[in-house]
């Protein structure tokens, strides 16, 4: 019977070491394409900023012809504040590609989301498949 037990516990082992293995490359996929989306938005934020720059250069020196005294202008202007209005949405759900089907996705695992600890426990994981071996 301690050969029997022993081998239950070590597929016990084997197979929570599987599970974390297949979170763990689902966590490196979101955090790759979560670093691409940063980088695509910053080189987006970038170049908007470089046109807004560009834009307000051409309109002084539109203001300047026109003698338009532009402090005053901006100072008279109704603006709101804008950081203010671009509170974002903290529950907006982020995209993540697929992978190329070799491995689990990172949808499978939603569920282990819950932050509740699968190792623990009685060690019976009956209502998972086992490897067959």
């Amino acid at each position: 019977m301690g050969l029997g037990s022993t081998a239950k516990k070590i597929q016990t082992v084997a197979d929570t070491a599987e599970k974390m293995y297949r979170r763990l490359n689902a966590l490196r996929k979101e955090v790759e394409s979560t670093k691409r989306t940063v980088e695509d938005t910053g080189g987006r934020v970038q170049s908007l900023e470089d046109e807004i720059a560009e834009q307000r250069v051409i309109l002084e020196a539109i203001g300047d012809e026109l003698d338009v005294d532009i402090e005053a202008a901006i100072d008279d202007a109704d603006l709101e504040d804008t950081d203010t209005d671009a509170e974002t949405d903290d529950s907006e759900e982020i995209p993540v590609e697929e992978g190329n089907g070799d491995d689990d996705s990172v949808d499978s695992n939603k569920s282990d989301s819950d932050g509740g600890d699968d190792s623990g426990g009685d060690g019976d994981d009956s209502d998972e498949a086992k490897p067959s071996q």
